[in-house]
């Protein structure tokens, strides 16, 4: 079951690291559009689902995912620079990094509250 689970977690952060890339670097009459949000609040909300995805999906070393996650996030931004209609900008990669490094927190706020109550029952069982 946790070998199903820890599949089925990483299938799901790299659909999503799928999605997010395509809308970032494909056509803009494809990308989604929540509009109450505005573009930093899409922004934030697409990467803070990716990196609670990649959180969850690789929790041994979450240090390491949130770096890499700025990495590919500043990949993703020098891109758009070759991108018929799309736009690099600076804002974008500080809000796409700090949501991206906020669902990893996130992450590893669930998890260990997961642990810990796991724990519990297991100490009032």
């Amino acid at each position: 079951m946790n070998i199903l689970m820890n599949f089925t977690l990483k299938a799901v952060a790299w659909i999503l690291a799928a999605a997010v890339t395509f809308a970032t670097l494909g056509p803009p009459t494809y990308r989604p559009h929540a509009s109450d949000l505005g573009q930093n609040g899409e922004h934030a909300f697409a990467f803070v689902l990716v990196g609670l995805a990649f959180g969850l999906a690789y929790n041994r070393n979450r240090w390491m995912t949130a770096a890499i996650s700025i990495v590919m996030i500043g990949l993703l931004e020098l891109l758009q620079h070759w991108m018929p209609g799309r736009h690099a900008r600076l804002s974008d990669l500080v809000v796409d990094a700090l949501a991206a490094c906020a669902g990893v927190i996130i992450a590893a706020a669930l998890d260990w509250a997961f642990r810990r109550a796991r724990r519990l029952a297991m100490r009032t069982s």
